[in-house]
């Protein structure tokens, strides 16, 4: 059994969105980077880190917004994901978000550096809060889990709106990326295996409109069968509460996809040719 500790290198870009200037809502040219505030005072963990960016997006980050995240700025979200409480010598994690790309919602992740979550992990639980475009980029000058970025990436594109995402629907895609995580470290289960699934019967519940919570485990027990993936009844249990969350949110995603499209409707032409593709 692979066992990956969630202790204190699993922070991954906590609070992106607090990196977005004030007034940058509708504008399409800007790429922000979140430092861990450890790699941010180390100069060979920030360098590694820029690497990895410049690398992976072919930017040129000199003109780039900055943010330093603090311990006090992780232990915000952390505490509610894994009751840990960490200080500065730990916060160690960064990211990188281009708002610049409009097409397709894609994540790119250090493999070396982020160890549980996957960038279609990630896609699945951007897309459950009703976001499908941008590029964000995830790595750490150390090894990191990575199950604590989501908060962090879509309060980025809370900014670039001023449209609040539902706590409901927040919580729920946190849900969705902790419970993954914890399926893997306690599973034979490989990453891309528990990513498929849980987006396959996520298809599947909300296509057939599935609320009924032994349906949506009978779902998901019936997909491991057929696709030879050993995990535990308590996974499925876990995995089933955190589907059924998701479900249970999508009034609430509804509502705030047709905020959004408010303020698309009173944006210039150039917003809106930009959000129009953040959320689409």
């Amino acid at each position: 059994m692979r066992k990956i500790t969630i202790g204190m290198v699993i922070l991954s870009i906590i609070l992106i969105g607090m990196v977005i200037p004030a007034g940058f809502s509708g504008q399409a040219n800007s790429v922000v980077i979140t430092y861990g505030e450890t790699t941010h005072a180390n100069t060979n963990y920030k360098s590694d880190v820029d690497s990895f960016f410049k690398s992976q997006s072919n930017l040129d980050l000199s003109n780039a917004a900055e943010k330093i995240i603090t311990a006090s700025d992780v232990n915000k979200i952390a505490s509610t994901i894994t009751g840990r409480t960490y200080d500065s010598s730990e916060i160690f994690s960064s990211a990188l978000v281009n708002l610049k790309e409009n097409a397709d919602l894609k994540v790119s992740v250090d493999k070396d550096k982020i160890t549980t979550i996957t960038g279609d992990m990630y896609l699945s639980a951007l897309k459950s809060a009703g976001i499908k475009s941008g590029h964000v980029y995830v790595t750490s000058p150390v090894t990191a889990t990575g199950e604590s970025a989501l908060a962090g990436i879509m309060n980025c594109y809370e900014e670039a709106t001023n449209v609040k995402i539902p706590e409901t629907v927040k919580e729920a895609a946190n849900k969705e990326i902790y419970t993954q995580a914890e399926v893997v470290e306690d599973s034979n289960a490989s990453s891309d295996q528990v990513s498929k699934l849980v987006d396959d019967v996520k298809e599947t519940v909300k296509k057939e409109n599935v609320t009924d919570h032994q349906t949506i485990v009978n779902i998901i027990y019936n997909y491991t069968v057929n696709n030879n993936i050993n995990i535990t009844n308590s996974s499925i249990e876990n995995l089933a509460n955190s589907i059924e969350q998701i479900q249970n949110t999508q009034g609430d995603i509804n509502t705030y996809e047709n905020q959004v499209s408010e303020v698309l409707n009173n944006t210039s032409s150039n917003s809106n040719n930009f959000l129009g593709g953040i959320f689409g």
